[in-house]
């Protein structure tokens, strides 16, 4: 699964080229690194749950893609992939990723993952491959002017200022210490973060982070990189839909329902790339997301869309306290 090197940061990552094989991603040593069963049938197993003790969805969208990944050449790359979330995913038991070679092309190659747990389908994936080909035909959105990541707040440091105002309410006290006691395989550090949840204003449909891999992926595999941004892709993404009713509801039911990505130029998933997220629209007990994934050079990397299911319940107070 070799591939052409993907360019580094314009700024680079100078924690990241320094460390060594022992200290690589935990999304590649363990996440996204299947078992082969048998000719397109592999296992993957879990490394991270949510709170909700659902799978991740971010998690079964990479292993498909890595499965569908070993059943192609070295020399064709995923340019875009296309998914369904039919049932829930047990934590408890792996899963089965079954790949079908549904068309191998000339320049564009298809593949069908199906994800399967105790029989039954719990994801279904197409993902199309292509040769690379160059154009005269580019263009793209300019990226947004963001502080850098190293002027910003990491996870931890921004729960501990959170936990630290004496007016924040009990219930966000116990959520960020739930937080706080994951670990998740991938950094975040948010743009604008309200600066304390006690006082939070009211919030357009939009928010901006840094994110990356936890660990050291390396330069020569653009497949992998590919795979965990897939993973990546999937982290707080539907709760952009959230941000203006924080206030008013409480959600009492939210799952990811359909989840596409498009890849465009070559990127390094354990170098920080820059995730906009927005939701233009919410209604019908559903919200849709987009996002776009920057490299910190300005190239656009990736664009997302993801819709959900969200159910809500009014606050039994309004208060903010």
């Amino acid at each position: 699964m070799s591939a052409p090197e993907a360019p580094g940061d314009a700024q680079g990552d100078a924690d990241g080229d320094d460390l060594s094989g022992d200290l690589r991603s935990v999304l590649v040593t363990s996440v996204l690194n299947l078992e082969s069963l048998d000719e397109d049938l592999f296992r993957g197993r879990h490394y991270w749950v949510p709170t909700s003790q659902r799978l991740f969805g971010g998690q079964i969208v990479g292993q498909a893609l890595v499965a569908a990944a070993k059943s192609v050449s070295e020399d064709v790359h995923v340019h875009s992939l296309h998914c369904y979330f039919v049932r829930a995913g047990d934590p408890k038991v792996p899963v089965l990723y079954h790949v079908e070679r549904t068309r191998t092309g000339a320049s564009f190659s298809v593949r069908s993952v199906k994800a399967v747990q105790h029989g039954k389908a719990i994801f279904i994936c197409q993902a199309s491959f292509q040769q690379m080909q160059p154009s005269p035909l580019q263009h793209q959105f300019s990226m947004p002017t963001v502080p850098p990541p190293e002027e910003l707040l990491g996870r931890e440091a921004l729960i501990d200022q959170y936990l630290r105002d004496p007016n924040l309410h009990k219930k966000y006290q116990v959520g960020l210490n739930r937080i706080a006691a994951q670990e998740v395989p991938i950094e975040i550090k948010m743009v604008n973060p309200p600066s304390r949840l006690s006082q939070l204003p009211t919030l357009e449909p939009k928010q901006m982070f840094w994110v990356r891999a936890r660990g050291y992926i390396g330069e020569g595999d653009i497949k992998m990189h590919c795979c965990v941004a897939a993973y990546i892709s999937d982290y707080a993404f539907l709760g952009t839909a959230l941000l203006p009713h924080q206030f008013k509801y409480k959600v009492n039911f939210m799952v990811s329902l359909d989840h596409s990505m498009w890849f465009h130029a070559p990127f390094r998933a354990d170098h920080w790339m820059l995730y906009e997220c927005e939701s233009p629209w919410a209604g019908g007990s559903r919200g849709l997301v987009h996002g776009r994934l920057w490299r910190r050079d300005g190239v656009l990397a990736v664009t997302c869309a993801q819709e959900g299911v969200i159910r809500l319940k009014p606050q039994v107070s309004a208060s903010k306290l």
